[in-house]
């Protein structure tokens, strides 16, 4: 797939697919739709090359200009709706040259580059041969010396298309995350089948070469045992699985899951297939066993919030790394670190990636591993720690006692997160305790010892099994430091939303009355409000914006027969717009209030005007998200009866409310992994500090470093004192001070055709924005 954009003065913007071999993902026309739109609003001129390399090569009707309305209704749709074909012509010299003449022909001197390695290497390689394929159309006659002047340089800047998250330098390529919701959602299918039944499951998944989405959805779905290229199971695994499956069925089981990648491999290189799994299962434990083979499913259906999102950044990034381009600027990446779109030297990267494979076939497996990023290294080693369950004899000598509750509103991963640390606590050697109901069960004596079997299949499950209520401690602080005192408990963690924040300030600054506070606590943030500060994302944020993004994709369906009709959604999140801006941002909004933005009546008569002008277009649906709290005056009926009457004539409107349907439902792969991934951190640091503070047979911890909330802070997990983090927290409305996902509002703003100033910070991220009431000649010239 191409996408080509010629920008004014020369600057040109294309899209590329991948060169040995064109493979489709979820997520790619949020992409192309991205560097089109972004292109047009900086003045450019926007060209689709359909059918791949081969169409660059073909030219012709091949390259076509675009339009803002050409990508309109796209992100929803997997795949891409511009072709896309494999073409061995490009790689050769004759085809790359028939390729830059048509790219000259058009004056087209910049791509952006859709693709895995292939894709990449072969951008890089055209833009090596630039010159001298220049050379030679002006030898032939083909080109004259003014075009050869006017293009003399080609820049390329790439983005990672890959379901298999294959390629090294950015956490998450485009497409992976919409593939892992593929794969969960049979494995939920699954998995009440193989229950009823007592089977045992065989699942294989994609990864030729990289076990990625095996790892991640075993860890989302609590496999028994995984096969996956990097890690190769030691000389003897048939016993050893054979033996744990036999051990989870004596223990009450009634299901095993085994999940295969496609490319897995024994410790001699020898492939193991998922026939071979289940007529190994069959033959020694003679359980009921069925092999499932997801295939290309895994490719198809609608992308996910996350790629949307991750889409959007890095095509809007891409075209603004091309404005930025020099002609000594070599060809660059944009990939995901952390929660950061950065950019990184392609060639550097597609090195790496390289090297993977080659660590794989010299059988250096922890290189391999190595080379992947801190990612996949911290996927592993999460796997490792909660599939290592041993015989209480062998467990470490521990006598601490570790409390877990949850706290809020429920959020889809809680119980991914009290799984992982459950388990992690025992293999710790600790002794793990369950408080039901949060603070207020707390202090009221519901605290029980929660054992390994006893948080078996809870990562798929909603809400919050444990329990959680909104209640704060204060005012039964002497209550619950009798309850620590009976119990013995030693270290505290809380999974849950702002009141598990405040609950921990106040446990905290009791200390000085109540001894028995003087122990670790650490906090692990789960709401879908997303509103803790210290942390960029929560457990459940990602659930609740599938679960939005689902419902605007089928309420703009319900209008595919309706012209003229515009929605007014109402978000949950208090007082914090994250949920509306990014949930607008993944399904295409045309405008989000907030209560961090401020709007006036004059900004209502803005976005009127914008969607009356764009009914007038072949776009005839508009898409309007309010957060709840944005404002208590213009109400969501208020907003929707001034779009009613302001639109009479033009369109008609409808408003939905979707209120807690936004907590419910499975938990999403992200937020599955997430919270395994982040309990399993947080036990590790209450064992640690446990370690320290342990003096004279009692634990005493009372420092601000022992009462700690564990975030994502942009490129790493951090662990940081709820005592300095007084300071980032408005208390009033319950949000951080400064909030990272306010620097998205510029991109949904572009992408819905405002014209707005920018500035571009050092690192290329858009930022202070001010949105620009547009005239009536602005629209014309737009559409």
């Amino acid at each position: 797939m191409f996408l080509i954009c010629s920008v004014l003065l020369n600057q040109i913007f294309p899209s590329v697919d991948q060169l040995p071999l064109i493979f489709l993902f979820p997520g790619m026309n949020g992409a192309v739709r991205a560097v089109v739109r972004m292109g047009i609003y900086v003045g450019a001129k926007v060209y689709f090359i359909h059918e791949g390399y081969q169409g660059m090569v073909d030219g012709g009707d091949n390259i076509k200009e675009a339009t803002w309305e050409s990508v309109s209704s796209m992100l929803q749709v997997g795949g891409t709706v511009i072709g896309s074909a494999r073409c061995k012509e490009f790689r050769t010299h004759e085809g790359r040259l028939k390729a830059a003449h048509n790219l000259v022909q058009r004056g087209i001197t910049n791509l952006c580059v859709i693709g895995g390695d292939g894709s990449l290497t072969g951008a890089n390689l055209f833009k090596e041969e630039w010159s001298g394929l220049l050379n030679e159309l002006l030898e032939q006659g083909l080109i004259d010396e003014e075009a050869v002047r006017r293009n003399s340089v080609l820049h390329i800047v790439g983005m990672v298309g890959s379901i298999d998250n294959d390629f090294c330098g950015t956490d998450m390529t485009i497409g992976t995350d919409s593939a892992l919701h593929r794969i969960i959602e049979v494995v939920d299918a699954i998995m009440t089948t193989a229950q009823s039944h007592q089977r045992t499951f065989v699942l294989e998944v994609m990864g030729r070469h990289c076990g990625y989405l095996a790892l991640v959805s075993a860890l989302a779905c609590g496999a028994d045992w995984v096969f996956f290229p990097e890690m190769p199971p030691e000389d003897g695994w048939e016993d050893n699985m054979c033996q744990k499956l036999s051990e989870n069925r004596s223990r009450g089981s009634r299901l095993n899951i085994i999940i295969v990648a496609e490319g897995a491999i024994d410790s001699q290189g020898q492939h193991i297939s998922s026939d071979f799994v289940k007529n190994l299962v069959v033959g020694r434990l003679g359980l009921d066993t069925r092999v499932t083979i997801l295939g290309h499913v895994q490719r198809g259906g609608t992308p996910s919030a996350f790629d949307r999102i991750l889409a959007s950044r890095m095509g809007v990034e891409a075209v603004v790394a091309l404005l930025e381009a020099s002609a000594d600027t070599p060809a660059c990446v944009v990939s995901l670190v952390g929660n950061e779109a950065v950019r990184l030297p392609l060639m550097e990267c597609v090195q790496i990636t390289q090297e993977v494979q080659k660590a794989m076939d010299e059988k250096n497996f922890d290189e391999a591993v190595r080379l992947r990023g801190r990612s996949f290294e911290h996927n592993l080693s999460t796997y490792r720690l909660l599939a290592s369950r041993k015989a209480d004899s062998e467990l470490p000598n521990s006598s601490f006692n570790v409390a877990v509750l949850n706290v809020g509103a429920p959020a889809a991963g809680m119980n991914a997160a009290v799984r992982s640390a459950v388990r992690v606590g025992i293999t710790e050697g600790h002794k793990m305790f369950a408080v039901n109901d949060g603070f207020e069960g707390f202090h009221k004596g519901q605290i029980k010892e929660i054992k390994w079997g006893d948080v078996g299949g809870w990562t798929g499950q909603g809400g919050s099994l444990l329990g959680t209520k909104r209640t704060l401690p204060g005012k039964h602080l002497d209550k619950i430091a009798e309850q620590m005192r009976i119990h013995n408990i030693n270290a505290l963690l809380v999974i849950g939303g702002f009141e598990a924040y405040m609950g921990l300030l106040e446990l905290s600054s009791a200390r000085d009355k109540y001894s028995e506070f003087c122990v670790p606590m650490v906090m692990i943030p789960a709401t879908v409000s997303n509103n803790i500060p210290g942390s960029d994302l929560s457990i459940g944020s990602d659930t609740a914006l599938n679960a939005i993004t689902d419902t605007c994709d089928r309420i703009k369906q319900s209008a595919s027969g309706t012209k003229r009709r515009v929605f007014i959604i109402e978000t949950m999140g208090g007082y914090c717009g994250y949920l509306a801006t990014v949930g607008g941002l993944a399904a295409g909004a045309d405008a989000v209030y907030i209560f961090e933005e401020p709007f006036d009546i004059r900004d209502l008569q803005t976005n009127v005007e914008h969607l009356t002008h764009k009914m007038k277009t072949s776009i005839q649906r508009g898409l309007v998200l309010r957060n709840e709290n944005c404002n208590e005056n213009f109400t969501t009926d208020f907003i929707y009866q001034l779009y009613s009457e302001e639109g009479r004539g033009v369109f008609d409107c409808r408003k939905n409310i979707l209120g807690h349907m936004q907590q419910g439902g499975a938990p999403s792969p992200f937020d599955r992994n997430f919270g395994t991934k982040v309990a399993a951190k947080a036990i590790q640091w209450i064992t640690r500090m446990l370690k320290e503070s342990y003096k004279g047979g009692i634990v005493f911890a009372n420092s601000e470093e022992s009462v700690c909330l564990l975030g994502m802070r942009r490129r790493a997990m951090v662990f940081q004192p709820l005592a300095q983090l007084q300071g980032e927290t408005d208390f009033v409305h319950r949000i951080p001070k400064d909030q990272w996902w306010l620097k998205l509002r510029p991109v949904m703003k572009i992408l819905a055709k405002y014209k707005i100033d920018y500035d571009v910070s050092e690192s290329g991220q858009l930022e202070h924005v001010t949105q620009v009431r547009p005239k009536e000649s602005d629209f014309s010239a737009c559409i």
